[in-house]
């Protein structure tokens, strides 16, 4: 494919993207996994679940075979009553993170709607490759839909969500939900999702050396979750959702992308052929923004917007 230009950052979004340049690679490469996997836990992160009313506590469970894996669940102490359920997947690109980080985002909803957030440690690429990522953290979402009762979470309001890989593995254990007749799901949370192992969008080719996770640092994440069969056919839904063809019978879907980041194309295919499967999908394309902006840079007036508008829907689907 001839090179082709990227969409502009949004004004705001590119200055904060310049303050932290010196700190944030666009580019990923296999060598600097070690190091990022060192990146110091969110030290506010305990004083947000006291202020919301929450205890924590942590579960270990058998993962994908036979291995362990650990939960994090987050609800009012000795609740009573059931509420909601939200089950958290992190990002990473499938090779760093933890079960810290990004849940923050939830824990508001123990406060204000009563609900159990579950956020689940899989195992990461390139030491545990497919299929034990989603197999893990589906192994989660069953535990979790299993204990439901002894939780405290309505079984019908049960939600998957995660943001960029983590968002990948919801839309990975959605459909294995869906085709193993698993957990029956109230909705599907998929915040710049990766999807698409095959790298071979329009944007995909656009975000090279700019922005957050570039081009490389794609085939970085998908060799090291992949290996040799990263673009082959040899590669299931459940790990690269964007090969799905079939997504009829899904829950309610919200997607959330930046115009100019490399997730755009594969994330708004997917919301396509949710529609054209009957299903039910709310998409956003935020003109501007970068990969994971709202993260990056939380005060300005687009991730502002981005947030609001994605929390406003999970409102309502933990209403209904």
């Amino acid at each position: 494919m001839p090179e082709l230009t990227a969409p502009p950052f949004d004004a705001e979004l590119n200055a904060a993207l310049e303050l932290v340049a010196d700190i944030i690679s666009p580019t990923l490469t296999p060598d600097m996994i070690p190091l990022m996997r060192q990146m110091p836990a969110d030290p506010t992160l305990d004083d947000l679940v006291a202020a919301v009313g929450a205890v924590h506590e942590e579960r270990t469970i058998a993962g994908y075979d036979g291995g362990e894996i650990v939960l994090s669940i987050y609800r009012r102490p000795g609740q009573a009553t059931t509420g909601p359920g939200i089950y958290h997947i992190h990002g990473g690109g499938m090779v760093i993170g933890n079960r810290f980080m990004g849940v923050q985002a939830f824990l508001p909803y123990v406060q204000s709607h009563g609900a159990v957030v579950v956020s689940v440690e899989y195992r990461l690429a390139p030491e545990f490759p497919d299929p034990v990522p989603v197999e893990d953290c589906y192994a989660g979402l069953v535990w979790t839909a299993e204990h439901a009762g002894e939780l405290g979470i309505d079984p019908s309001r049960l939600i998957v969500g995660g943001a960029s890989a983590g968002g990948g593995l919801s839309a990975g254990v959605t459909l294995l939900a869906r085709d193993r007749r698993g957990p029956r799901l109230r909705a599907s949370l998929l915040i710049y999702p990766m999807l698409d192992d095959r790298n071979e969008t329009v944007s995909s080719h656009q975000i090279q050396g700019i922005g957050v996770w570039d081009r490389t640092s794609n085939f970085t994440g998908w060799d090291a979750l992949l290996g040799e069969r990263r673009g082959s056919s040899d590669v299931s839904i459940y790990a690269a959702p964007g090969r799905a063809e079939d997504l009829s019978g899904l829950p309610p879907t919200f997607i959330d992308v930046g115009s100019a980041e490399v997730f755009r194309d594969e994330d708004v295919a997917y919301a396509s052929r949710i529609w054209a499967a009957g299903g039910i999908a709310e998409l956003h394309v935020w003109p501007g923004g970068f990969h994971g902006f709202d993260g990056f840079a939380p005060q300005a007036q687009l991730s502002r917007a981005m947030i609001e508008t994605r929390n406003r829907w999970l409102t309502r689907m933990l209403e209904v």
